[in-house]
């Protein structure tokens, strides 16, 4: 399995190059993103278009072949945030200081798991929100 150079193009134009888990603008960044696997080959996910979503490489990295986490909030187990089958808005809140607040138990499993509040990427998303190049318009 293997994804097709038409389907990488095709979900960068579905993105309106922009990660679909925290809403920062390829054009912002110096390194390419990555079509993303939202369930994992090795949890039996597929190269279909509906499990693959455009992420940052750092987004990426943090949620590797995770498929769920605890909810960092009730311990629960939940899923984390799937951009195909979920709506963003409905998981997750952009702070006025460029934090992003989870809504849910899969929006706050998400924040922590792909560490979207670290210090570095906080900064970063806010000198963008700043002169209006955050969030990304993906829809």
């Amino acid at each position: 399995m293997s994804i097709s150079n038409a389907q990488r193009r095709q979900i960068r134009q579905q993105a309106n190059d922009c990660c679909e888990y925290c809403r920062v603008s390829q054009s912002g960044s110096l390194a390419r993103f990555h079509v993303d696997h939202i369930i994992a080959i090795k949890h039996g996910g597929s190269d279909t278009e509906d499990n693959l979503c455009l992420a940052c490489p750092e987004c990426n990295t943090y949620k590797g072949t995770n498929v769920a986490a605890l909810d960092p909030l009730t311990r629960d187990a939940t899923k984390l945030y799937d951009p195909r089958q979920q709506k963003w808005d409905d998981h997750f809140e952009i702070k006025s200081d460029a934090t992003l607040a989870g809504l849910t138990p899969e929006g706050r499993a998400t924040v922590h798991v792909l560490r979207v509040n670290d210090v570095e990427r906080v900064t970063l998303r806010l000198g963008a929100l700043t002169v209006g190049e955050y969030p990304c318009q993906n829809e």
